[in-house]
């Protein structure tokens, strides 16, 4: 799994605990059809500069390790396509699902991303997919930063934001 598809599958499972059904669009299964609104979670954009990590963040003590560790990161602003869809006659429970939605991210989204800015697009019948589609974006900030050894190899990459409450 990527970076991007680690993002995404977190925000598919913060969308899922505040009880929305949620998949990732473009899942390794067979989806199951439901009548219920459900929320396709894609990623459709990712803005973030060069990915050479050149931004030196400081230093910070690995106590484990007893050593001194280097931080570089950037920034990153991430657009979620959140495309919600339900059956022929879903259109109040697809508007219900997108205040779900809001609210989720009103509270904060999950961790290590903020939420910016959502937008939606005009409820419509998408004929490929048999259902009402209700496509929505949302747009998060987070901090991608990464940790190199004393030999300069990076280690790991974390994706750090800030949560509002």
């Amino acid at each position: 799994m990527t970076g991007l598809d680690q993002i995404r599958e977190s925000m598919t499972e913060y969308l899922r605990q505040a009880g929305l059904d949620a998949l990732s669009a473009y899942p390794a299964r067979q989806r199951t059809r439901t009548d219920a609104p459900a929320a396709a979670v894609s990623i459709r954009g990712f803005e973030g500069g060069p990915a050479g990590f050149r931004d030196y963040l400081g230093e910070r003590y690995n106590a484990q390790q007893g050593r001194w560790e280097e931080l570089y990161g950037r920034r990153m602003r991430i657009t979620f396509g959140i495309d919600l869809y339900a059956g022929a006659e879903g259109g109040e429970a697809l508007q219900k699902a997108f205040d779900t939605l809001a609210q989720a991210l009103q509270q904060g989204g999950p961790a290590g991303l903020k939420p910016l800015e959502l937008s939606a697009g005009e409820m419509a019948w998408d004929s490929a997919a048999g259902l009402l589609k209700y496509p929505a974006e949302a747009v998060c900030e987070a901090y991608l930063y990464a940790v190199a050894d004393e030999g300069g190899a990076f280690l790991d990459f974390i994706v750090r934001g800030e949560r509002t409450q």
